[in-house]
């Protein structure tokens, strides 16, 4: 796995070791980036379920002005470390070493807004609705605000509704899809 564009590109990134992370491909990630790239220039991310951090890295490679990444495993948090100082953006992240829960918690308190938000949740847990629901109870999202969730094919997103998101568009691949969701402004 690599960075594919920006500053950073060509960065061999490491990932966890075992089954517990499922990192985007290279070529899901071209396609996701392909479709974000407009929106990222001095943008704020969030990469929720962060894994190796390859998302909110491939984010501040292509012009994000910051990401933060919220992850729990040990063994991801490391690889992100390792990864960020081999891409030389540590400056321009932070780590937040925690539950989803808790670092969302944290991010309202603080009072951050994110113009793109990523998440890639282990599948099958409905841990992508709990997510959406903390962000927007939160108030994490600057109004034209984008979120991504990768999901397995057959996850059901018609109660995105019940929190005032739309569904704007949904990238299918082999075995999961990328879903973009917006604030619902009608």
């Amino acid at each position: 796995m690599r960075v594919i564009a920006g500053s950073a590109r060509r960065t061999v990134l490491k990932t966890p070791e075992g089954l517990d992370t499922r990192p985007t491909t290279d070529r899901i990630k071209e396609t996701l980036f392909n479709i974000l790239q407009p929106r990222l220039i001095q943008s704020a991310f969030l990469d929720c379920f962060a894994g190796s951090g390859a998302i909110g890295i491939e984010a501040l490679s292509r012009g994000a002005s910051e990401a933060v990444l919220i992850e729990n495993d040990p063994r991801a948090l490391a690889c992100i470390r390792d990864n960020l100082k081999a891409a030389r953006l540590e400056e321009k992240a932070r780590i937040l070493a925690c539950d989803i829960e808790e670092g969302l918690a944290r991010l309202s308190k603080e009072g951050r807004r994110f113009d793109t938000v990523f998440l890639d949740p282990p599948y099958r847990l409905g841990l992508e609705q709990k997510t959406l629901a903390g962000l927007c109870r939160g108030g994490l999202l600057q109004e034209d605000a984008w979120i991504i969730v990768e999901a397995a094919l057959e996850t059901d997103f018609s109660w995105a509704e019940d929190l005032g998101l739309a569904v704007i568009r949904e990238k299918r691949y082999k075995t999961n899809k990328h879903v973009f969701l917006s604030q619902d402004t009608e």
